[in-house]
């Protein structure tokens, strides 16, 4: 592209008539709430938008009941009262243990559920928009939660972590995008790294409750820490019902009123407020309509079209590398621990110094994101954690070595952190800046549907890779992992495109001329160059009107 600054298509321009004075109006508008959506600075920013991030924030949490359950689940797997209650007996490990054939069951079963959710969202939340369908998810949690407290076996157990995974599925891209479309772009990457923030919270919450049961006897040793799941859906519900709509989803829905009311709720009360209000709605309906030209029907089909189709690309790969990079691990930190020659408390302890990274990491990201762009700091994660899973893979040969063991339990912790400092969180802007505003929703869910069949796959192999009952390779399970990571590695350094400091309408206009993943942070992009014309031409008309009447 060398020095050359895009600029929109005449196709993309088709939906906007130059001789109708409210369309140059809008213009007006929206390049005014451009223009000073880029000048903000991320302090300034906090101050105006206090009420958006709350908001955001706020609706983030609920994927705090998603981390809780995966690590309950997995964990459960090497708790002794579970093992006791639901356990067979392995000629091959000489005692009783949840079988292979079952993690992977039981940890399917959520991912099913999860899919199921993800469809249901691409659909209720662009018809109903976010809250109503938060709502009435949080309703339908309320109600599942009952038939995993009172499994009498495994796979009622299974059927009741698939009832609770389709809330799980619609709040995972609810949060995200809902997130995304309430605070400005400076603040975009903070409150979207949030989201896995919770999702830490959720792990390290649900380490810190198997830990305690760990000395309690009997079924209430894993029934109680499903019981406490009740205490987030009312609160949530509570919260959902009194939380502004997302301005973006609003004009989307073709109700700009309840757009203006969603701004007029999100933003600190200043002498400007109406003004920017305006200017801001401007915005989003110019963006929309160009985002017209490209999506005319919002379909999911949409999402495999021209542009789009890259864009749906990146969303699935930086998905599904979460889990290729070597996170299934950690997901199982407690059994690969153990099959690594830990005791049981022992890995339970470990676990939760692995789950305190999920916030410390967080709030490490939030530091990094200012000074380095979105990708580099992605890729910079997956190549430390490949060397982080070769070293535990080759680790996994000195088998009943203690020195070897306490190496592994470091470099676990280390690669979570690295983790959650670099493609745990950096994953949630990425996914919510890369699709157009119309396809964002089925874009991501269409990610995440991807990121859950991965897991699926993960949830299949890892357990058996792990598992002395089964074809226990142990630590050496690392090595697996350290080759999916470096195929994701690769994939980025050609296919991802680095989005930082850019507005969802030059995301778009860069993804419209297919500017090379490389040359995104360089190319320069004027969204208005086009319809300044029009502005132009009416001043001038408006300019001989005066001479005339004069």
């Amino acid at each position: 592209m060398g020095n050359e600054t895009l600029v929109p298509s005449e196709n993309e321009l088709k939906n906007f008539n130059p001789g109708n004075p409210d369309v140059v109006e809008l213009i007006r508008h929206a390049q005014e709430s451009d223009a000073a959506d880029r000048l903000l600075t991320v302090r300034q920013a906090l101050s105006k938008y206090k009420k958006a991030v709350f908001w955001a924030m706020f609706l983030s949490t609920s994927l705090i009941m998603e981390g809780y359950d995966l690590v309950i689940i997995t964990s459960f797997y090497g708790q002794s009262q579970f093992i006791e209650r639901f356990g067979e007996f392995s000629d091959k490990a000489g005692k009783k243990v949840i079988t292979a054939a079952w993690q992977s069951g039981l940890s399917n079963s959520s991912m099913v559920g999860q899919l199921t959710g993800l469809l249901l969202n691409a659909y209720a939340q662009d018809r109903f928009g976010c809250r109503p369908t938060m709502m009435f998810f949080m309703a339908w949690m309320a109600l599942m939660i009952f038939i995993p407290v009172f499994a009498p076996s495994l796979p009622i157990l299974a059927w009741g972590e698939a009832m609770c995974g389709v809330s799980w599925g619609v709040f995972q891209t609810l949060s995200t995008t809902y997130a995304s479309e309430v605070v400005p772009t400076v603040l975009r990457p903070y409150v979207t790294a949030y989201v896995c923030m919770c999702w830490g919270a959720g792990i390290l919450l649900s380490s810190g409750v198997v830990r305690a049961v760990a000395g309690i006897e009997g079924d209430l040793g894993w029934r109680l820490p499903f019981v406490l799941q009740w205490v987030w859906p009312i609160p949530l519900f509570i919260g959902a019902y009194l939380a502004p709509e997302s301005p973006w989803n609003a004009v989307r829905r073709g109700k700009v009123d309840l757009a203006r009311k969603g701004l007029r709720r999100l933003r600190q009360d200043t002498p400007e407020k109406e003004r920017e209000i305006e200017a801001t709605l401007a915005y989003i309906q110019h963006t929309t309509k160009l985002e017209q030209a490209e999506t005319e029907n919002a379909s999911f089909l949409e999402c495999f079209k021209g542009t789009n189709l890259r864009r749906t690309e990146i969303n699935c790969v930086v998905w599904a590398a979460q889990t290729l990079s070597g996170n299934a691990i950690l997901g199982y930190s407690v059994v690969f621990l153990e099959a690594a020659g830990f005791t049981e408390l022992q890995a339970f302890d470990v676990n939760i110094s692995l789950s305190a990274c999920y916030i410390i990491g967080g709030v490490i990201c939030w530091l990094l994101f200012p000074h380095f762009g979105r990708a580099t700091i992605y890729m910079s994660g997956l190549s430390f954690m490949f060397v982080c899973m070769v070293i535990i893979g080759g680790l996994g040969y000195a088998e009943g070595n203690k020195e070897a063991q306490l190496a592994i339990g470091i470099l676990l912790v280390i690669c979570t952190l690295c983790n959650m400092i670099t493609v745990g969180p950096v994953c949630y802007p990425i996914v919510a800046e890369t699709p157009s505003g119309r396809l964002r929703y089925k874009t991501i869910v269409i990610g995440r549907f991807v990121y859950n069949l991965t897991g699926i796959f993960s949830n299949s192999l890892t357990p058996r890779m792990i598992a002395a009952s089964a074809w226990n390779w142990g630590a050496k399970t690392g090595l697996f992992y350290a080759g999916t990571n470096l195929l994701c590695n690769i994939w980025c350094w050609f296919r991802l495109p680095e989005t930082k400091d850019r507005t969802f309408g030059e995301i778009d206009l860069l993804f419209h001329h297919r500017v090379h993943a490389r040359k995104f942070k360089y190319t320069k992009v004027d969204q208005f160059a086009h319809q300044r014309e029009y502005i132009s031409k009416e001043e001038e008309g408006n300019m001989g009107t005066a001479e005339h009447i004069a």
